[in-house]
């Protein structure tokens, strides 16, 4: 299975939540976690905003970075996703991705994603949700 990891779940892991889950993930040999350079820049954007440089520093940044270039498969996207139903055009790359590599599961949390469910053959779900059909307890 191929699984893409949406930002804000990232910046979950990298907070301190979800740290068990995500370490899990990334190590379940069941599927193979996939990157892009947009979704690299999206993490690195959203980790110097004041209300996360509360919570981590710049080691903790680079220490969840070479976490993610250790254990994910990094895509370069082929095609551009021009139109969608999903409400944030910025999440657009994410299906571009998907559509790339072929993705089995985009795992977020932003509803603007989840709130689709599916697009073309790819599931979209929370992490709740894909935790339940991983059978992680």
């Amino acid at each position: 299975m191929k699984v893409i990891i949406d930002t804000n779940l990232w910046i979950s892991f990298l907070i301190g939540h979800h740290t068990q889950l995500v370490r899990r993930m990334l190590t379940d040999e069941r599927f193979d976690v996939y990157v892009c350079d947009r979704l690299i820049k999206e993490i690195c954007d959203v980790a110097t905003r004041d209300k996360i440089r509360k919570y981590v520093s710049q080691t903790d940044v680079d220490d969840l970075l070479s976490i993610i270039h250790a254990f994910c498969q990094f895509a370069v996207i082929e095609t551009e996703v021009a139109q969608s139903a999903v409400r944030d055009p910025n999440d657009l790359y994410l299906l571009s991705l998907a559509e790339t590599i072929g993705a089995d599961y985009i795992v977020s949390g932003d509803a603007d994603l989840t709130d689709l469910g599916q697009h073309k053959q790819i599931r979209i779900l929370k992490l709740t949700d894909f935790k339940a059909m991983m059978l992680y307890t």
